[in-house]
C-alpha cells in the first residue's frame, strides 16, 4: 500500500510559478512511475507529465518547456516546478503512482488556481 500527499497548490497570477510535492509513504517508492494529472471543472482528468522508474520523462503538449517533473527516490517524494502558469492551468493537480504489479495509486489533490 502506498499513500500519497500532494502540498504546494495555491492561488498564483498569470506568468507565475508554484512547486507542486508528493510525498509517498512505502519503501520501494524508486520502482514507481510517478505521474501529475489534473482536473479542471467540467473537464476529463488528464496527464500532464510523467517520469518512470527509469527517469524517462514525458509531458502533455499544453505544458512543454514550462513545466518540469523530477523526483528524489531518498525522500520518497516527486515534484511538478510550474513556471509562466496561465488560467487554463487551472485545475485540481493529483499525484499518482504505477507500475508495481496491478497497484495504482492517487493523492487527495491539490488546487492551483490561475487569476489575477
Amino acid at each position: 500500500q502506498v499513500q500519497l500527499v500532494e502540498s504546494g497548490g495555491g492561488l498564483v497570477q498569470p506568468g507565475g510559478s508554484l512547486r507542486l510535492s508528493c510525498a509517498a509513504s512505502g519503501s520501494i517508492f524508486r520502482l514507481y512511475n510517478m505521474g501529475w494529472y489534473r482536473q479542471a471543472p467540467g473537464k476529463q482528468r488528464e496527464l500532464v507529465a510523467v517520469i518512470t522508474r527509469n527517469n524517462r520523462i514525458n509531458y502533455v503538449d499544453s505544458v512543454k518547456g514550462r513545466f518540469t517533473i523530477s523526483r528524489d527516490n531518498a525522500k520518497n517524494t516527486v515534484y511538478l516546478q510550474m513556471n509562466s502558469l496561465k488560467p487554463e492551468d487551472t485545475a485540481v493537480y493529483y499525484c499518482n503512482a504505477n507500475g508495481v504489479g496491478p497497484s495504482d495509486y492517487w493523492g487527495q489533490g491539490t488546487q492551483v488556481t490561475v487569476s489575477s
